[in-house]
This record gives structure tokens, C-alpha cells and sequence, in this order.
């Protein structure tokens, strides 16, 4: 083991656990959004009682999520400086943005939603927490954008002199065709986990306290988030559909690893499971689906699908000796764990739907229990999402340009990135813990009352202290 090794090791365990919190926030601002607006447009209590209850889950994460995304930059530092250095003139634009532009919106309109509950207007106090949702949303572009350069590279140059990649196109770098199917694919999986967590706590309320004078409310919340989760479900399947084309073309190591494919067919089948040699050279047993892998590939079910073997070859003689290939376990079980994981995401809030048919009240043990996995299911489904793209990426940190190897901060000592992987590593599980007891105690807790609102028009009230609603 060596420091390149801990190094991978430590932004994998920081960037997996960040972006538990990432895909929540996002889908929730949106939803607590539009929950808000329904109140706004109808001015129905129970709307009010749910964006107040789910705006305080919504806070809760996003302060989290806050956090923990501080260390991700400083590990391109600490630990990455190589890295940094190549691709600083490229990620210097869209991540500036992002912090000055999106990050800003954000946070400052988060603030005015907390603190203006009663104090601004009520068309003013909905605008804010739609710019907050949009923040986010536009956030999460810039950082996609920054990070699908290092799957495609486009709009920059290498400079012969120093060795680094310059920013020449910037408008290639916001409209590369990676980041364009990458940030619908992405938002699509945040709204299944935020809609997955509006059905688990729905739904533990409405069996739980079958007699409480708020069922109405949890019902609604319960059956909004099952089609939330169900319409996320079939959007995540059709911008994954297009991804995979596009990963087929700009990165077919990738493809082929995620298949265990590893001699070009054409037709290409699917594999539903392959076993492969314990070099990952060639395949042993394999379980397929004729024609399917064709059409994922490529849209045409008799289109050509290169394999691990004739890329590997065609690598080391463009690029040089060595192993082009990545980890083919890896890449081949979190693209099927992702997959499966959404689905039964899917499948619960059908069950979900289907047990309030007709106006009937769930009951069932088993239910609860499903509905209360349900928030993991997705989280675990985005994680293997970006454990798949990052790591079939492999060997490269930005493809065809830097490999990963190259990129790791050469004067960083094993000791010294031993250290500081172990002090995160403590830090994000007591984190852990605490977001844990958080959102627990605050979701058991149940919608707040508010049948003594005060008014929330432009009754002058400059007198009255500002206050934190939640």
C-alpha cells in the first residue's frame, strides 16, 4: 500500500458519504417547493403542516451536506495537487460559478425562506424558496459540467510548455454531451430518493397513528411521494438509456466493462450474470439476453459493441504499455446494484399506491417495513451510480489525458494521508450519527401545528423580532 492507494481510498469514502446528502437536498428543495405552492395556491392547512415538516428534513440535510462538501476541495490540495494542476484552467470557470453564482442564490435565499416565515410576503416568502431550489439545481450543473471534462475532455488544449490543459471553449465545457444527459440522469435520481423519503415517513405516520387528526395530511404525503418516486423511476430509465448510448461512444472500456464483454460482438448480448476468470482476462460462464446490449450501446440491436480484449489492445498501442482496463467485478456489479436498487425503489411506491386504493388505510407489517427501506434503496443506487462512473473511468483521472497514478500530490507522505483519512473517516461517522438521530427525532416528532399562523401579508410588523420559524 502506498499514499496513491490510501489517496483513492479517501476521496472515494469522502465523495460516496457527501453525495448521500447531495441527491436529498436537491429533490427535496423542489418538492418542499411545490408543496408550498400548493398551500400558496389552495391555502389548505395540510400543505402548510407538510412544507413546514419537510422543510425542516429539507434544512437538516442540506446543513450536512454543507460540511461535508468543504473537504472536497480541500482534498484537490492536499492530496491531488498534480491533478489540480492539470485541469485548474478548465474547472476554474464552472466552479467559480458555481460558488459565487448557484452556491450563493442558494444559501442566501435559504436564509430569507428560514427567517422570512410571517415576515415577508407570502408571494415573496414562495419565490425564495423557489430560487433556493433552482440554487441547487443549478449547483449541481456546474459541478456535473466540471466533472464530465474528465470523462470527455472537450474545449481545451494542452499547453506543450507546462503540461497543462487550458481552457480554450468554455461553452464546449457547459454543453459537452456527457454533462447535457449526466445532470437529468442525476436529477431524476435525487427525486427518487427525496420522494422515497416523503413515503417513509408518510406512510410510518399513517400506520403508526392511524388515529391521528394529521392522517389526511400523511396520506397525501405518502401517495405525492409514490408518484414522485414512480415518475423519477421511468426518468431515470430513459436519461440512463441515453447515457449509456453516449458512454458506448466517448468511453467504450466503460460499456464493456459494465457487461463483462470482453470480445467485440455484433449482435452484443446483455449479461444478466457473468462470471469471469480470476485475472478478469476472459469469461467463464455468462447468463445473456440476445441483441439488448446492441441497443443499450448504440440504438441498433444489430450495432457492433467493442469488448474488454480488443480495447485493451487498441489502448496500449495509442496511449503506450500498461493496463487500460479497470476493476471488472467492480464495474460490472455496481452498474447491476444501481439498477436494482432503483427498481425496488420503484416497486415499494407501487405497493405504496397500491395499498391505499380506493381510499383504504394501510396496515401490513411488511409494508412499513419496505416503505422504511425505501429512502436507502435510492441513496445506495446513486452511490453505485457514481462508484460505477468514477471507477470504470479507470485507469484515468481525465480520459485519455491524465492517468490516476499521475495525479496524486507527489511530496504528500503515506503517513500524512494515512492521518488525514483516518481523521475524516471519525469525523463522517460521528456526522453520521448525529444526522441520523436528527432526522429521526424531528420525522417522529410529526407535522407542527399551525392553527394560530399569523398573517402573512404586508401587515407592517417591523417591531416584531426576527425569529427562526423551524
Amino acid at each position: 500500500m502506498d499514499a496513491l492507494d490510501v489517496a483513492r481510498w479517501q476521496f472515494g469514502v469522502t465523495t460516496v458519504y457527501h453525495f448521500l446528502f447531495v441527491p436529498l437536498t436537491i429533490g427535496l428543495s423542489v418538492l418542499v417547493a411545490i408543496l408550498q405552492t400548493m398551500w400558496h395556491r389552495t391555502g389548505n392547512e395540510r400543505y402548510l403542516k407538510l412544507t413546514k415538516f419537510y422543510g425542516k428534513l429539507f434544512l437538516i440535510n442540506f446543513a450536512m451536506g454543507v460540511v461535508t462538501g468543504i473537504v472536497q476541495e480541500f482534498q484537490f490540495g492536499m492530496n491531488w495537487s498534480d491533478y489540480s494542476r492539470f485541469v485548474g484552467d478548465v474547472f476554474g470557470a464552472p466552479l467559480a460559478i458555481e460558488a459565487l453564482v448557484a452556491f450563493f442564490l442558494e444559501s442566501t435565499f435559504i436564509g430569507l425562506w428560514i427567517f422570512g416565515w410571517d415576515r415577508l410576503p407570502k408571494r415573496a416568502h414562495l419565490a425564495s424558496i423557489w430560487a433556493a431550489a433552482i440554487g441547487t439545481n443549478l449547483s449541481a450543473y456546474f459541478i456535473l459540467a466540471a466533472n464530465s471534462f474528465m470523462q470527455n475532455p472537450v474545449g481545451y488544449r494542452i499547453n506543450p510548455d507546462s503540461g497543462r490543459a487550458e481552457l480554450t471553449d468554455f461553452p464546449a465545457v457547459l454543453t459537452n454531451k456527457v454533462a447535457l444527459i449526466t445532470f437529468p440522469h442525476t436529477l431524476a435520481g435525487s427525486f427518487l430518493v427525496a420522494g422515497s423519503l416523503i413515503v417513509a415517513v408518510g406512510l410510518w405516520h399513517v400506520i403508526r397513528n392511524r388515529d391521528s387528526a394529521d392522517t389526511g395530511a400523511y396520506r397525501f404525503a405518502t401517495k405525492f411521494g409514490s408518484w414522485v418516486v414512480l415518475v423519477a423511476s421511468a426518468a431515470v430509465l430513459f436519461t440512463g438509456d441515453i447515457q449509456g448510448k453516449i458512454m458506448t461512444d466517448v468511453q467504450p472500456m466503460k460499456m464493456a466493462a459494465a457487461e463483462g464483454l470482453y470480445t467485440t460482438e455484433s449482435p452484443a448480448s446483455f449479461s444478466v450474470l457473468t462470471i469471469g476468470s480470476l485475472d478478469g482476462s476472459r469469461e467463464v460462464f455468462a447468463i445473456k439476453i440476445p441483441y439488448l446490449l446492441s441497443y443499450l450501446g448504440t440504438g441498433d440491436p444489430n450495432g457492433t459493441v467493442h469488448g474488454i480484449n480488443d480495447l485493451q489492445a487498441q489502448y496500449a498501442t495509442q496511449y503506450g504499455a500498461g493496463s487500460y482496463t479497470p476493476i471488472i467485478p467492480v464495474t460490472y456489479w455496481s452498474f447491476r446494484f444501481m439498477i436494482a436498487f432503483g427498481m425496488a425503489a420503484g416497486a415499494i411506491a407501487l405497493l405504496v399506491l397500491w395499498s391505499q386504493r380506493k381510499g383504504r388505510t394501510p396496515s401490513s407489517r411488511w409494508l412499513l417495513r419496505a416503505g422504511l427501506a425505501m429512502p436507502v434503496l435510492p441513496l445506495l443506487a446513486n452511490s453505485f451510480g457514481w462508484i460505477f462512473t468514477e471507477m470504470g473511468r479507470q485507469p484515468w483521472i481525465v480520459f485519455g489525458e491524465m492517468l490516476t497514478r499521475n495525479g496524486v500530490s507527489r511530496s504528500v507522505s503515506l503517513a500524512e494521508v494515512l492521518t488525514s483519512f483516518t481523521a475524516f473517516t471519525l469525523i463522517y461517522a460521528t456526522l453520521a450519527v448525529i444526522e441520523v438521530k436528527l432526522l429521526l427525532r424531528y420525522a417522529k416528532a410529526g407535522v407542527p401545528d399551525v392553527s394560530e399562523q399569523p398573517p402573512t401579508d404586508d401587515t407592517d410588523d417591523a417591531e416584531r423580532p426576527l425569529a427562526f420559524a423551524y
